[in-house]
């Protein structure tokens, strides 16, 4: 057997043992899980597009919400030397995988030490770091406006000038929600929305729509400008910095 065949066999494996885990941790809590299924490659590779586009350097990079890891499989192979990688990730069966993953797979011995799992919460952690990309995968519209306030003031906070968010939201919940959710769930979805519409006019830079993930995404870069005398990267644009 060549190990071609070998690797993608255990690729394959490592998917299913992933969709399992997700389908168990949303019957437990669907609420900090949010999904049914890990992000696709499609959508990884969305999210973690600032990343490639500055691979050429050293970055600071935060994944909140990482789940199973399947984002932060797609993160690893492009960070330079001297790049970090802080995992984030509250729910503690995903995170002691997330260590096992981080410490045992062959693919990342060359980021032992630059990659550190942290079991907690993205806004109690504890941290003077600020991050050239933040990469979320918070499931935001499980959360009440003031927790997804919070969440979006903190990762804010820990943005370099000049540096990225990306985040996700399903294709359709909102209609779908407005179809079987009581009326108080759907007030509550609604002010969410209201809540990420004002981050969005502020600091988007795009949006993106997945349609190979399940189910489909939009995927949002959010940019927090950079100071007056700090040139932009990759031609974008200013938007307004207010809190």
């Amino acid at each position: 057997m060549d190990d071609w065949t070998t690797s993608h066999r255990r690729v394959l494996a490592q998917r299913e043992a992933d969709g399992w885990m997700f389908l168990i941790e949303a019957a437990r809590d669907l609420r900090t899980t949010g999904a049914i299924a890990p992000s696709s490659k499609a959508l990884a590779r969305a999210l973690t597009d600032p990343v490639r586009a500055q691979a050429s350097r050293p970055l600071a990079v935060l994944e909140a919400g990482a789940g199973t890891g399947p984002i932060t499989r797609a993160l690893i192979p492009h960070l330079s030397g001297g790049s970090r990688l802080d995992i984030v990730e509250a729910n503690p069966r995903f995170a002691a995988q997330l260590r096992r993953m981080v410490d045992g797979h062959p693919d990342f011995v060359h980021a032992s030490g630059r990659v550190k799992v942290h079991e907690t919460f993205v806004e109690r952690l504890d941290t003077d770091q600020r991050y050239d990309v933040i990469v979320s995968g918070l499931p935001l519209t499980n959360f009440t406006p003031a927790q997804v306030e919070r969440i979006m003031a903190r990762y804010m906070d820990l943005l370099h000038p000049g540096g990225t968010l990306t985040y996700f939201a399903y294709v359709g919940t909102r209609r779908a929600r407005a179809l079987t959710a009581t009326r108080a769930e759907a007030r509550r979805h609604a002010a969410v929305d209201e809540v990420m519409a004002a981050y969005q006019r502020t600091y988007a830079t795009g949006r993106w729509t997945v349609w190979a993930n399940l189910p489909p995404a939009h995927v949002w870069h959010l940019r927090r400008p950079p100071l007056p005398s700090q040139p932009f990267a990759d031609g974008q644009h200013s938007a307004a910095w207010t809190r």
